[in-house]
């Protein structure tokens, strides 16, 4: 992602914000507001959350994001079979 944030990245960071928490609710709310699936949402969330167009639009928020996706990679790291401390 590069440049200007689209409307629907917009949407997708305005979801992020209302639900800082994964639930079966947010779920459905990804479905019936952005008309995706959960699967499609976070690849996308994925994505939006590495480009520097969405860290000026809400740095706070995509701090965070950035924070809890760094923080669950080293937790799967540190359950990886082999992995040494």
């Amino acid at each position: 992602m590069h440049g200007e944030m689209g409307e629907r990245e917009r949407a997708i960071l305005a979801l992020e914000t209302l639900w800082p928490r994964h639930s079966g609710a947010k779920e459905e709310a990804i479905r019936a507001q952005l008309g995706m699936s959960a699967a499609r949402y976070y690849q996308l969330l994925g994505r939006i959350i590495d480009s520097e167009s969405a860290l000026e639009y809400d740095p706070m928020l995509i701090g965070r994001l950035r924070r809890l996706r760094d923080s669950r990679a080293a937790r799967r790291s540190a359950r990886a079979p082999g992995f040494v401390a």
